[in-house]
């Protein structure tokens, strides 16, 4: 049974690939399954239909038959075990990338959203100007770590996994701060996110929403 998921039908992002359907799209395309899309307008995700989907009318969603879930990285977890390509076979393995899956949400992602709710919505209170630098230092204090711990590693823990998925697209959400610069060896690790062909059919997928042209075959 092909899945569908649910997406934005006009992104804020502009195309830039950093809405979370992005993640289950990417998760889709490494694991080879067809997937379809449906567009969500704004509107419509307050809506009953959509809440019944997502009880907090957000995308993304995943329907597969009688299965209905919400949140992405319970998505991209649900499509690593059901499908080769994005867990280890040993379990420690397994379970160490389950673990990144996490701390990429949980420890890493929350500061630098609440670097983009400061810059986009809240550039004009008094308080902005001197309050952005100390969320700056909460963004470098986990990189700090990640760094540290990727080294000259190309993955965070052997083969690509589930967990450098979740973590790379959280990472990308750092844009135009000039955070990820100073870390070089984390700029490398996205770009070579970014390189892997399944993350660019996925991209390729969801910048075509916005420009309105479909991908290239």
């Amino acid at each position: 049974m092909i899945p569908t998921i649910t997406a934005f039908e006009s992104s804020p992002d502009r195309g830039q690939g950093l809405a979370r359907d992005m993640r289950v799209r990417w998760a889709l395309e490494e694991v080879g399954q067809p997937y379809e899309v449906r567009l969500v307008s704004f509107k419509a995700m307050k809506e009953p239909a959509h809440r019944a989907l997502h009880p907090f009318g957000k995308i993304p969603t995943y329907e597969e038959g009688d299965l209905v879930l919400f949140e992405s990285g319970a998505i991209v977890f649900h499509i690593a075990e059901h499908y080769l390509g994005l867990l280890p076979d040993d379990a420690n393995a397994r379970a160490r990338a389950v673990t990144w899956m996490f701390a990429a949400v949980s420890t890493v992602e929350p500061p630098i959203l609440e670097l983009q709710t400061a810059v986009l919505l809240e550039p004009d209170k008094t308080w902005s100007e001197q309050r952005l630098p100390l969320v700056k230092d909460r963004i470098r204090d986990p990189l700090d770590q990640l760094s540290a711990h990727l080294g000259d590693a190309d993955w965070l823990d052997g083969a690509f996994s589930a967990g450098d998925l979740m973590m790379v697209h959280v990472l990308r959400r750092l844009g135009r701060s000039g955070l990820l610069s100073e870390y070089p060896n984390l700029s490398a690790y996205v770009a070579r996110g970014e390189a892997r062909p399944a993350y660019k059919r996925a991209f390729a997928a969801q910048l075509a929403v916005f420009t309105g042209k479909p991908p290239a075959s």
